[in-house]
C-alpha cells in the first residue's frame, strides 16, 4: 500500500481519501460560489427582458456593472478583514445572507437607480466570498492540495455560470406567477437557493479542531502541512507590512490587469451574442454555457497540474509560475474573434480563453496562501479581489463608452487578449522566488 510520512506518522493514502472531510468542505464552497456566479450572471442574461421595462443603453449596463464591482471590490477587502475577526462559519454564512437578500431585491425595482442600488447591495456581499472560500481552504488543506481544491472551489464559478443561462431561458420564458414579470422571478428564486445554502453551511462547517468525527489521519495530514508560518515568526503581521512587499502588490496588479478581461467576458458576452448574431435568449442560452462549462474545467486542471507538479518534486515557486505561464498563453486568440462569422468558433475561441482565465485566477487566488500565515490570508486575499474588481470597472466602463459611440467590440478584444500575458511578465519581474512573506520579514529584523 502506498504511503506518505508526515511528521514521524505513516499515513496510508487509502485512509486519507477514506476520511476526506476536507474535500467535502470544498464542494460546499463550491456550491456558494457556485450560487454566487449564477447570483452576479442574472443581469447580463435578463437583460434584454429587463429593457422592456426599464430603458438601458450600454454606457448604464456597463455603469451597473460597475457599481456591483465597486462595492464588491472595497467588499473582498472588508470582507477579508471581517472573515479574519468572525471566522470562516459566522463569517461565511452572514455575507451569503446578505448578498441573497441583495439579488432578491432586483425584483422590486422600478428603474435604473432601484437596480443600481441592489447592484451595489450585491457586490457589498459577494465581496466576502473568495476571502471565505480561501480562509476555508487554509483551513482544511495542506500546502501540498491548497491549488488542488481552490480549483475545485474555483468551479464552482463555471457551475453557476453554465446553469444560469438555460436556468433563466426557462424562468424567463415559463414563469408568470401572480402575473410578476418573469424576469423579476429570476432574481427572487436565485436569491431563494443562497439563504438554504447558508442554513446548511451553519449546520455543516466547524474547523478541523472542533470537527467532529474527523478521523485521526486526516486531522494529522492536515495539522502537519496546513500553515505557512516558519519558527520564530509571528503569525499576526499588520496590513501596512503586507504592503511594504513588491510580492504583495504584484499580486493584486496581476489580478487588476487580468481580471479586467474576465469581468468583460463574464458581463458582456450574453450581449456580445445578442449584438453580434441576433440571436434571442433561447439561442443565446443553447450556446452560451459552453464558456463557462471551460472555465470550471480550467479551474480544476490549473490548480490539479500545480499541484501535480509539486507532489512530483517542483518547488512552489515552479508549480505555481509554470501552470500561470501555460494558462497566460491560452488567453491572445481571443484577438482573432472579430474575424470570425462562426457562432461556433466564437464560442469555441471564448471556451479557450475562459479555461485559461479560470485555470489562473485558481493560481493567483492561491498565492495568498503561499506568502502568508493563516491569520493574515483574509486579507491579502481580499486585497487581490479588489484589484480584480477595480480592473473589471476600468475595462468595463470603457467598453460601455465604446459601443455607444459606435465601434465595434475588436478594440475591447485586443486589450482583454493582452492582459493575462503581461499579468504573467508582472508577477516573474517583481516574484523572483514564491516563498513564505514572513521569512522576508524575519531576514529583514
Amino acid at each position: 500500500m502506498n504511503q506518505t510520512v508526515q511528521n514521524g506518522t505513516t499515513l496510508s493514502y487509502a485512509s486519507v481519501v477514506t476520511g476526506s472531510v476536507r474535500w467535502r468542505i470544498a464542494l460546499l464552497v463550491c456550491a456558494a460560489i457556485a450560487i454566487s456566479y449564477l447570483d452576479r450572471q442574472t443581469l447580463p442574461w435578463a437583460i434584454k427582458a429587463i429593457q422592456t421595462d426599464i430603458p438601458i443603453s450600454n454606457q448604464i449596463k456597463a455603469f451597473l456593472d460597475s457599481t456591483f464591482l465597486v462595492t464588491y471590490g472595497l467588499m473582498y477587502v472588508g470582507g477579508g478583514w471581517l472573515l479574519d475577526r468572525l471566522g470562516t462559519r459566522r463569517g461565511f454564512m452572514l455575507t451569503m445572507i446578505f448578498w441573497s437578500l441583495a439579488c432578491a431585491s432586483h425584483g422590486f425595482a422600478g428603474g435604473v437607480i432601484a437596480l443600481s442600488t441592489s447592484r451595489l447591495l450585491l457586490g457589498m456581499g459577494e465581496g466576502g466570498g473568495f476571502p471565505a472560500a480561501t480562509r476555508a481552504v487554509a483551513e482544511w488543506f495542506p500546502v501540498s492540495e491548497r491549488a488542488s481544491a481552490m480549483g475545485i472551489i474555483n468551479a464552482g464559478t463555471a457551475v453557476g455560470a453554465v446553469v444560469a443561462p438555460p436556468l433563466i431561458a426557462v424562468v424567463l420564458t415559463q414563469v408568470y406567477w401572480f402575473g410578476v414579470a418573469p424576469w423579476r422571478w429570476v432574481f427572487f428564486l436565485t436569491g431563494a437557493l443562497g439563504i438554504l445554502w447558508a442554513a446548511l453551511w451553519w449546520r455543516t462547517y466547524q474547523t478541523p479542531e472542533r470537527y467532529k468525527g474527523l478521523s485521526a489521519a486526516e486531522s494529522t495530514l492536515i495539522q502537519s502541512g496546513s500553515s505557512t508560518q516558519t519558527g520564530g515568526v509571528i503569525e499576526n503581521i499588520s496590513l501596512a507590512s503586507m504592503l511594504r512587499h513588491r510580492e504583495t502588490w504584484a499580486v493584486i496588479g496581476a489580478k487588476f490587469l487580468t481580471d479586467g478581461a474576465w469581468y468583460f467576458y463574464l458581463f458582456w458576452l450574453p450581449k456580445y451574442l445578442f449584438d453580434t448574431f441576433q440571436l434571442d435568449i433561447k439561442a443565446a442560452s443553447a450556446v452560451g454555457w459552453i464558456p463557462y462549462a471551460a472555465s470550471g474545467v480550467g479551474a480544476l486542471v490549473g490548480g490539479a497540474f500545480s499541484s501535480w507538479l509539486l507532489k512530483r518534486g517542483k518547488t512552489v515557486n515552479q508549480a505555481r509560475k509554470l501552470a500561470l505561464g501555460l494558462s497566460a498563453a491560452l488567453m491572445p486568440w481571443v484577438i482573432f474573434v472579430p474575424q470570425l462569422n462562426s457562432v461556433a468558433w466564437v464560442i469555441f475561441i471564448f471556451s479557450l480563453a475562459f479555461f485559461g482565465q479560470q485555470s489562473w485566477s485558481t493560481l493567483v487566488m492561491i498565492l495568498p496562501t503561499d506568502m502568508i500565515p493563516k491569520s493574515a490570508v483574509g486579507r491579502l486575499a481580499g486585497l487581490v479581489g479588489f484589484g480584480g474588481a477595480m480592473g473589471g470597472v476600468l475595462l468595463g466602463q470603457v467598453v460601455g463608452w465604446l459601443r455607444d459611440h459606435n465601434y465595434s467590440y475588436t478594440p475591447a478584444l485586443i486589450i482583454a487578449g493582452s492582459l493575462h500575458v503581461l499579468a504573467f511578465i508582472l508577477i516573474c519581474l517583481m516574484i523572483p522566488k514564491i516563498r513564505p512573506l514572513q521569512v522576508q520579514l524575519a531576514e529583514q529584523q
